[in-house]
């Protein structure tokens, strides 16, 4: 029988390309996620009997969901560093301590393998050398420190029977079924096809590490698989090359098959400059990447020219975040409904409407419901755009990310739960 490996975040812009590989590579695959962006994202592995999805927060995760697992690669967690900062007590709950604990669960359910995914964002400002993996760490945002926090504890659970490694990947880019824009190549192509130009804040001088999705994905495979003796308590850089912002602009620019303007503008709220050394992950893992820039913006300003990708606020990780928690008010949810679909679907609004209506009593102001009176259709109109990736002026101000559910029956109950 196949081995089973566990992939937590298997919805996300890795987990859905890495999900495939796993596939293909003969293993049974156990996807777990709480897909607020969507389950749709491994719709097109649907039919592959080795899948089987399960909907779950991994701060809920216990050994029970892990049993029967060889291996458990673990991508889950708030995705970047500007989204950890939307909520900073979240970040360490889910980013650090649940990361932790999800490894402490692998362990006593007896799984075998263990790849942790970190982020090459902990080296934060390196200076001018090229850093490799026993350089000092200066992770400058929550994100960073959390990931740099729980890839040293799980490191350290590395020992005979649970071989645990850490890959610090760097910015990834390229095309993915749970598309993200706001990564750095991507949100560059986005703006070039649409605008036809690309904007460069800081001056552009600023450093990162870059690679593709697909490298990253067989850069976990590799990982798991290789042998013990070699990985076991490790940690390795991934990716490509090291660009600054402009040359990164220049290579969009170039791949573009229209004519596109490169602008400046002044500011950067992000400090993060540094570059990294891959050279370890070539000599142990056998793993170099090898699809540049030019062919992850080709394929994606093809995707975008044929309508085959989603370009609305789902795509853009930290406004989804902020859309979230909006309309959810964190209450006693956070950032993750901790109930299980198809309930969240119904918890969210009612808890929004409960904290609405308690605030109303407080102030004395109108009731939320009196205050949109009449807009039930406006509502039940936002719902069937955002089910169907369209922005509407009504659809960031009305319905969580709970809300957007795969089927219709979903969406009717919910509206109808908004309304009462």
């Amino acid at each position: 029988m196949s081995k089973i490996i566990a992939v937590t975040g298997a919805g996300g812009y890795i987990g859905s390309v890495l999900v495939g590989r796993l596939l293909d590579a003969g293993y049974r695959v156990r996807a777990l996620d709480r897909f607020y962006f969507g389950a749709n994202t491994l719709d097109h592995y649907a039919d592959r009997p080795a899948l089987e999805t399960r909907t779950i927060d991994i701060r809920d995760l216990t050994p029970r969901e892990l049993e029967g697992c060889w291996g458990v690669i673990d991508l889950s967690g708030l995705s970047n560093d500007p989204s950890a900062e939307v909520d900073l007590r979240l970040t360490w709950e889910i980013n650090e301590k649940g990361r932790i604990e999800l490894a402490r669960s692998a362990q006593k359910a007896g799984v075998e393998r263990y790849v942790f995914s970190g982020s090459c964002s902990v080296y934060g400002a390196g200076g001018d050398e090229e850093l490799g993996e026993d350089s000092e760490l200066n992770p400058l945002t929550a994100y960073a420190q959390a990931a740099a926090k729980a890839e040293a504890a799980i490191r350290a659970m590395n020992r005979p029977g649970f071989t645990t490694v850490a890959l610090r990947n760097a910015t990834v880019f390229g095309l993915s079924p749970r598309m993200r824009f706001d990564l750095v190549v991507n949100v560059m192509t986005l703006s070039a096809f649409e605008r036809g130009e690309i904007v460069v804040t800081g001056g552009g001088s600023q450093r990162r590490p870059i690679v593709h999705v697909q490298d990253v994905a067989r850069a976990f495979l590799q990982a798991l698989e290789a042998d013990p003796a070699i990985t076991g308590g490790e940690v390795f850089n991934i990716g490509l090359a090291n660009f600054r912002m402009i040359e990164l602009s220049r290579e969009v620019e170039r791949a573009m098959p229209t004519p596109v303007k490169v602008q400046f503008a002044p500011g950067d709220a992000d400090k993060r400059d540094y570059s990294v050394k891959f050279d370890k992950a070539r000599k142990l893992l056998g793993f170099s990447a090898c699809a540049d820039v030019s062919l992850g913006v080709r394929e994606i300003s093809r995707a975008l020219q044929a309508g085959q990708v989603e370009r609305g606020l789902v795509t853009r990780t930290v406004a989804w975040y902020r859309h979230l928690i909006k309309m959810q008010r964190v209450l006693d949810f956070g950032l993750v409904a901790r109930s299980p679909a198809p309930a969240a679907a119904v918890a969210f609004p009612v808890a929004a409407r409960q904290a609405e209506r308690q605030e109303a009593a407080r102030t004395g102001a109108p009731a939320a419901k009196d205050i949109r009176a009449g807009r039930p259709l406006l509502s039940l109109l936002a719902m069937i755009a955002v089910l169907f990736g369209i922005e509407t002026e009504y659809a960031e101000d009305s319905f969580p990310l709970s809300d957007r559910a795969p089927n219709l029956a979903r969406v009717l109950e919910t509206v109808m739960t908004v309304m009462v």
